[in-house]
């Protein structure tokens, strides 16, 4: 079943789902992880905003079966674009990961003066506070992921860029998929993704092509700050995360085949 909803004629990775109302939604499955086991497809998908799906939309996203929806747009957010469901719809599980750098954003690309530079500045501030301030949100986001009665789940932020972009590095990291495959997928985003809202009047090219892309860099640096402190990863995602060795390969046995 979960075959036939994926992009026609296309076996690598990432798989799409492919809706008219939103361009970013991904199966997370099939990727080489721990142990050589891959990650298990129909399990945990990766999207954004879910507020313009059309009638043909919902009955494809039906099909996937979901049992939850965490939804990391902040609490405003997700007021002014309430997410559009099939019925029966399913749980949504709101974990706000609020903007730190939206107004700012705004500030800046209403002058009409802003830089891509400017633009990618801002961006470093709100992902080095995902990996700081706001790692206890995404490690709630885990914690709903390895909950067996929350499966199958999607989470999602509005692009699926940015805080979806972490959360799914972060799962991906606790499954033992290679960092390079992480930054693939975080990176697909600008193959898949498209905005759906106009940015300011008078936006300068060069600050919305930065605003638009996902950023290697900032997922790297991100990743980095996030590590600080710790010895390696699997310090990391115990002392950090609240996935020691028993939990760890619990999760891993439930995700991975």
């Amino acid at each position: 079943m979960f075959a036939a909803l994926h992009d026609a004629a296309n076996d690598t990775l990432p798989r799409r789902i492919k809706l008219a109302g939103c361009t970013n939604l991904r199966d997370l499955g099939g990727y080489r992880a721990h142990g050589g086991r891959r990650v298990r497809f129909g399990q945990v998908y990766r999207a954004s905003s879910l507020a313009s799906l059309t009638e043909e939309d919902l009955l494809t996203f039906g099909r996937l079966g979901l049992r939850s929806i965490v939804d990391l747009r902040g609490v405003q957010e997700s007021a002014r674009m309430p997410s559009r469901l099939p019925e029966p719809a399913p749980e949504i599980v709101a974990l706000p990961v609020e903007p730190t750098v939206g107004a700012s954003l705004r500030d800046i690309l209403t002058t009409g003066r802003a830089t891509g530079e400017d633009v990618l500045t801002l961006l470093g501030q709100a992902y080095a506070a995902y990996a700081s301030e706001k790692l206890h949100l995404f490690r709630d986001l885990l914690v709903l992921v390895a909950d067996p009665a929350r499966r199958p789940l999607a989470f999602h932020c509005t692009a699926g860029k940015d805080r979806t972009g972490f959360g799914t590095a972060l799962l991906l990291m606790a499954l033992g998929v290679a960092r390079d495959e992480i930054v693939a997928d975080y990176l697909a985003t600008n193959r898949f993704w498209r905005r759906e809202h106009a940015l300011p009047e008078g936006t300068p090219p060069e600050a919305a092509e930065a605003l638009n892309r996902a950023h290697q860099q900032l997922l790297e640096g991100a990743l980095e700050i996030a590590m600080t402190g710790y010895r390696d990863e699997a310090d990391f995602l115990a002392r950090a995360l609240g996935f020691d060795g028993a939990r760890l390969a619990a999760l891993r046995d439930a995700l991975l085949e």
